[in-house]
């Protein structure tokens, strides 16, 4: 009986169409994932990257949204800083980063160290003091302010109790800004969850080790805690000044859209929506805009560089 050898199978042309195969399906996989993705997609080039451009072309234009956009190069920007109520807008804004966003983090981190400790009905004072951050700076905030702060309201009527007569501090250059930091500080439940988040990755024994070594509370406050936690006092830090630099609705509605009075209250974008939105000067709220975007950029890149200085993340096991 002879046997008959079958002929081996042509390796090279199964691996072909094993190869053929696989990209047909990462093909089809990459298809399925852009649909899906499609509508952030869309909504990114649509509403953000669109615009972006725009608004940076009209940057360099004379454009009052009615007639075709006329080229005048750097001529917004040197009319800027030509501009008084630019510059007050600028030292309105700068004011309140710089006393808003510290008072905001020292509560939260305050409130945040106090949380951290087991007591009884922990998990309502927690959501109580986060309340407030789920608000927003909405209207109805705004108008509720207005009228704490108002001529003869509540906040007014304590201050004669101790003798200070100030009136309502919405109708008063010199206090107006102080009732939008005092709204912005009221509102640090975001900030003092993630602080919370972050004492609790703070090892138990480090604290037993200052301990041991005969630290108080400060110093190990000083000495275990900040440095423990300052990666994430660097985020809030960062996300915070940032939303300061973009506050907007609550100086728009606690100064009855007027942002005074005598433009006390005249931050950065409130001054940049009345040129854009009232007097129709596009081109020059475009350029705002752009200012605005550098300055936080700078901002931001000053913070990225100081954080070598104090900011210890842990490193990485070997």
């Amino acid at each position: 009986m002879t046997l008959v050898e079958e002929s081996p199978p042509d390796t090279l042309e199964v691996r072909t169409r094993l190869a053929a195969t696989a990209t047909f399906r990462r093909r089809r996989e990459n298809v399925v994932g852009y649909l899906f993705m499609s509508p952030w997609i869309a909504g990114f080039l649509l509403l953000t990257a669109g615009p972006m451009i725009a608004s940076l072309y009209f940057a360099f234009t004379d454009y009052n949204l009615f007639n075709t956009p006329s080229w005048i190069g750097l001529g917004n920007f040197t009319a800027l800083f030509d501009d008084p109520r630019w510059r007050k807008s600028v030292e309105v804004t700068a004011t309140y980063v710089v006393i808003g966003t510290p008072l905001k983090l020292l509560l939260a981190l305050g409130v945040a160290l106090l949380l951290a400790q087991s007591r009884r009905a922990q998990g309502f004072y927690r959501a109580a003091f986060y309340a407030p951050s789920l608000i927003g700076a909405s209207v109805s905030v705004g108008f509720v302010w207005r009228a704490i702060f108002s001529d003869e309201a509540i906040v007014d009527r304590t201050q004669l109790l101790f003798g200070m007569d100030v009136g309502g501090w919405v109708g008063d250059p010199d206090w107006v800004l102080y009732s939008l930091v005092a709204l912005t500080v009221w509102q640090f439940g975001a900030p003092m969850v993630i602080f919370l988040a972050g004492l609790k990755q703070v090892p138990r024994e480090l604290y037993e080790a200052a301990e041991v070594d005969g630290a108080g509370p400060l110093r190990r406050f000083w000495s275990v805690t900040l440095p423990m936690i300052s990666p994430v006092l660097f985020f809030n830090v960062l996300l915070e000044t940032i939303h300061s630099f973009q506050v907007f609705g609550s100086a728009y509605v606690v100064s009855n859209t007027s942002c005074g009075p005598a433009d006390a209250s005249l931050v950065y974008t409130c001054y940049l929506y009345q040129k854009g939105f009232k007097e129709a000067q596009m081109g020059f709220a475009s350029a705002m805009a752009w200012m605005l975007l550098l300055a936080v950029a700078l901002v931001t890149a000053v913070l990225f560089w100081s954080q070598k200085r104090w900011v210890h993340y842990e490193e990485a096991p070997r």
